[in-house]
């Protein structure tokens, strides 16, 4: 039987954009996913959809597998012929004992990798504002584990060069500790007032600094109930912070939002969200997908055959265009037979994805839904036009049923419908039931009433007593109506219906 391989690999700090490409690349194309607390869940998502994801823990207190089971499971795992990836959070070879791993895999013959990660040691002070050196405080630091365990070599550290000789120090897995570290490093010689800070779940969402110093820290870290995983920084560069502190001055810093919007429309709402200092937690409630019953599909291909007719075609969205277009290629169907029709675009986006196509609208509202655009082309409508209306099966009747009291001969089709998923579900709700999620972003009235259904399916009685006391953020109206009318109290309004709109929304209101 052929040997498998097995990537060892750092994870980075917790940001999950901080995992290193050839990382990346690792966790795609593992058969199996060996990974602890440390490294972020969401870099998960990248596997393999049949990878085998094993935990095995390590909390303070309790390990799930002892390191030597880890050790003797990935070379087991490896000799079936698995691609193994292992999972570490920071950088695997600060701590991360990757050098037991990887001699066991040697001494069986196992082909390895160790892919080098951020550490938390240098990225964790970063976030907070500190840098561990500065050419007016320090250029040199040291890294230093602050866990003791029975029978280490670390019990005999040397206090007072470590004193003495080091600018800035870095103590990793330190909190249960920091009143011996303290005491030790005044006993060498290290001034009382020198500054300390701590900073929890550095790079996550949790993100949280304390500072202080050598004479008072243990006791301000009693008082705040400050709990590991924590790094402690030790050193004159914490006078930085005070300037320098970065990420807690985004407007999203320490807000998790739930984006329940399809994946493939997702990913302008997840960046801007990231770039103001969110963590956005994807759960893309509904499926697009082409038209699944036969009659609303045939529909859409007579509709099509005799698209040379329409004096005017009406996008009411991005997805109606995509799935427009991508009907008109299946069934080999020139762009140009649209030349007689006008077209209307009912905001920006769809405007942009006629235009990625070919195609500038001849009409944009200045009210991006249904109601604008009709107020917009309304003067030049003729009774007796034919007007084609490509939507989802969801759509709303406003606009059909409008143009119909116009005059108006309207072919409204289905280009694609919403389909109901609950894909990472589990997630959301353990981060629900933790009150982990602080903001959901609702981009249309089926993402509201999909996400309460999604919440039953998976197990939950009463889906608004779990979201009773998470704010919601709606793209426009007629989704805040939706939302009211479910029995969802609105914090957020866009006042454009736009993306970029919904989380300036969310921004200034913080």
């Amino acid at each position: 039987m052929n040997k498998g391989k097995v990537y060892l690999v750092g994870a980075g700090p917790g940001d999950p954009k901080l995992i290193t490409i050839r990382g990346l690349e690792a966790i795609q194309k593992a058969d199996v996913i060996v990974y602890d607390r440390l490294a972020s869940p969401r870099l998960l998502k990248h596997r393999k959809p049949d990878a085998e994801l094993i935990f095995v823990g390590k909390l303070p207190d309790k390990h799930m597998l002892k390191q030597e089971e880890i050790n003797q499971l990935l070379v087991d795992l490896a000799m079936k012929g698995k691609v193994v990836t292992r999972l570490k959070g920071g950088d695997p070879s600060v701590f991360g004992r990757v050098g037991e791993e990887a001699e066991l895999l040697a001494d069986n013959g196992v082909t390895y990798d160790i892919i080098p990660g951020i550490t938390s040691s240098i990225a964790v002070p970063t976030y907070a504002g500190i840098p561990v050196t500065h050419r007016d405080f320090t250029s040199s630091f040291a890294i230093v584990t602050g866990h003791e365990y029975p029978n280490k070599t670390y019990s005999s550290l040397d206090w007072e060069h470590l004193a003495k000789a080091i600018g800035t120090m870095v103590f990793l897995m330190g909190v249960a500790n920091l009143e011996q570290i303290c005491r030790e490093l005044i006993r060498c010689g290290k001034p009382p007032q020198m500054p300390v800070a701590l900073v929890r779940w550095g790079t996550w969402t949790e993100q949280q600094t304390l500072t202080g110093t050598l004479e008072d820290i243990t006791e301000k870290v009693k008082q705040a109930n400050f709990k590991s995983p924590a790094v402690i920084i030790v050193g004159e560069v914490v006078k930085l912070r005070e300037k320098l502190a970065w990420v807690e001055k985004k407007p999203l810093f320490g807000r998790r939002v739930l984006v329940t919007r399809a994946r493939s429309q997702a990913s302008e709402l997840v960046d801007l969200i990231d770039e103001l200092g969110g963590e956005a937690v994807e759960f893309p409630v509904i499926r697009l997908q082409t038209p699944s019953r036969p009659e609303s599909l045939l529909a859409l291909d007579e509709a099509l055959d005799k698209l040379h007719e329409f004096d005017w075609i009406l996008l009411t969205s991005v997805n109606g265009v995509e799935f427009f277009f991508r009907r008109m290629f299946e069934k080999r169907i020139d762009v140009r037979r649209m030349g007689k029709a006008r077209i209307a675009a009912v905001g920006p986006k769809t405007a942009e994805a006629l235009a990625e196509r070919g195609i500038i609208a001849d009409v944009l509202p200045d009210k991006y839904q249904g109601e604008g655009m009709l107020e917009a082309i309304q003067s030049e409508l003729k009774p007796d036009q034919k007007v084609l209306l490509p939507t989802a099966d969801l759509a709303r009747d406003y606009l059909p049923s409008k143009l119909k009291e116009l005059g108006l001969q309207v072919t409204e089709v289905d280009v694609y419908e919403n389909v109901l998923s609950i894909e990472d579900g589990e997630e959301v709700v353990s981060l629900l039931q933790d009150q982990g999620i602080h903001i959901i972003t609702f981009t249309s009235s089926s993402t509201v009433t999909n996400l309460l259904e999604a919440l039953r399916q998976l197990g939950i009685e009463d889906p608004l007593a779990l979201l009773q006391n998470v704010e919601i953020a709606c793209i426009g109206p007629k989704t805040a109506e939706t939302a009211r009318q479910v029995g969802l109290s609105i914090t957020y309004m866009a006042e454009e219906a736009t993306v970029a709109s919904l989380v300036e929304s969310i921004a200034e209101r913080k």
